[in-house]
C-alpha cells in the first residue's frame, strides 16, 4: 500500500491540510480561508492570522482525515511548510506538525512553501516536469528558480521590494477596490485600456533576474494624486479605475513574462512552471502562454485552486519521504524572503 502523508500549510493566512499518497494521489484537501477576517484591514494582519490558525488547525486536520476516510494511525508521515512566511503563522503549523508526529510516532518532514507552489505544477500535470524554470508570484513572493529535480532548487532571482501579489492588493486599495485586490483589479482591467498609462517596467532590459514593483506602485499613486497631496477618496471615476487597473496589470505582466523568458533562455531549458496566487490571473497567464508558444517553451500553470495557498502542494513531501529526508523535533521556522 502506498505511503500516506498528512501535509499542513499555515505560512500566511490560509489554514490548510491534505492527505496525499506515494502515488501523488490527493485523498482529501481542506482550506479554511481567513479572507473575511482580514478584508476590513485591506491586507493580512499577522497577529490575527496566527490566532486564527491556532483556532482552526486541528478542526481542519480532523476534517481532512474524515474526508479521506482515514484514522490518524494509518498515516506514515507528517509534513509541514516551515519556510518562508509569517513567523507567527509558521509557528502554529510547525508546532501542530511536531505534536502530531510525537503523538503518532511518525517522521516529520519540512518543506519549502515556494518550492511547494512549483510542485503543484507536477501534481497538475500528472507527469514529471523537472528540470524546469519555476516562477512563483504571490502575495509575499516573486521568485525565479532553476529546478533540476524536486529536491534540487537554485534561486535565480526575486523581488528586491514588493511582491507582485502585494502590489496588486495595494494598488487595488488606492483605486477603492475590495480586498483581496488581485481578482478585483483583474475584473476592472477588462474594461480598461492597458496603454492608457506608461507605467515603468523595472529591470526589464537588464541581465539581472530580479523584480521590483515598488516604483510601479508609486507611479500608480502619482497618477492619482501629485507628490505631497492626499489620494482622492473613493469612489473614483469608473473609467479612470479601469484604465489604471489595466495599465498596472500590463506592466506587471510584462515584467513577469520578460524575466521568465530570460531565465529559460539563460538556463537553456524548454519548460516553465508558473505558480502562486498571481498565476490564477487569466490575463497574465494568457500573455505568458502566448510568449511561451512563440518561443517553443512548454508552460505549466496549476489550476486556480492549486495556485493559491493550499496543502496539496505539500505533496513535495513525498519526494523527501522517498529520499529519507526527515527532520528532528528541533526543526525551526525560517520566515522572510529567500535571497
Amino acid at each position: 500500500m502506498p505511503a500516506l502523508i498528512l501535509t499542513l500549510e499555515t505560512t500566511c493566512d490560509e489554514t490548510a491540510a491534505a492527505v496525499v499518497n506515494e502515488n501523488l494521489e490527493v485523498l482529501s484537501s481542506v482550506v479554511a480561508s481567513q479572507e473575511k477576517l482580514h478584508a476590513e484591514y485591506g491586507g493580512v494582519v499577522p497577529e490575527l492570522a496566527s490566532r486564527a490558525h491556532v483556532e482552526r488547525i486541528y478542526p481542519v486536520v480532523q476534517e481532512t482525515l474524515q474526508r479521506a476516510g482515514l484514522r490518524a494511525n494509518e498515516l506514515q508521515a507528517i509534513a509541514v511548510a516551515n519556510r518562508p512566511g509569517l513567523a507567527g503563522s509558521l509557528l502554529v503549523g510547525v508546532a501542530a506538525a511536531k505534536a502530531l508526529a510525537v503523538a503518532l510516532r511518525l517522521p516529520l518532514i519540512a518543506i519549502n512553501h515556494l518550492q511547494g507552489h512549483i510542485y503543484a505544477g507536477r501534481i497538475a500535470a500528472g507527469r514529471e516536469i523537472f528540470p524546469c524554470v519555476g516562477l512563483v508570484a504571490s502575495g509575499g513572493h516573486t521568485s525565479l528558480y532553476r529546478c533540476r529535480s524536486p529536491l534540487d532548487f537554485t534561486l535565480l532571482g526575486g523581488t528586491i521590494d514588493d511582491a507582485a501579489g502585494e502590489s496588486f492588493d495595494k494598488v487595488a486599495a488606492m483605486l477603492g477596490l475590495p480586498y483581496p485586490g488581485g481578482p478585483a483589479l483583474e475584473r476592472a482591467s477588462k474594461q480598461g485600456n492597458p496603454r492608457a498609462y506608461p507605467f515603468p517596467r523595472s529591470f526589464l532590459k537588464e541581465e539581472r533576474l530580479d523584480f521590483s514593483f515598488s516604483g510601479l506602485k508609486t507611479a500608480v499613486r502619482y497618477s492619482l494624486a501629485p507628490q505631497g497631496t492626499e489620494l482622492p477618496k473613493p469612489p473614483l471615476p469608473e473609467q479612470l479605475v479601469n484604465d489604471i487597473a489595466a495599465s498596472f496589470q500590463a506592466a506587471v505582466a510584462d515584467c513577469l513574462v520578460g524575466k521568465a523568458l530570460q531565465a529559460v533562455r539563460r538556463e537553456r531549458l524548454d519548460r516553465l512552471c508558473f505558480a502562486g496566487g498571481v498565476a490564477a490571473n487569466k490575463t497574465i497567464g494568457a500573455q505568458l502562454a502566448a510568449a511561451c508558444e512563440k518561443h517553443g517553451i512548454e508552460l505549466i500553470i496549476p489550476p486556480p485552486a492549486l495556485c493559491t495557498d493550499n496543502a496539496v502542494m505539500g505533496a513535495l513531501a513525498i519526494e523527501r519521504y522517498r529520499a529519507g529526508l526527515f527532520e528532528s523535533l528541533d526543526c525551526d521556522i525560517v520566515p522572510g524572503l529567500e535571497r
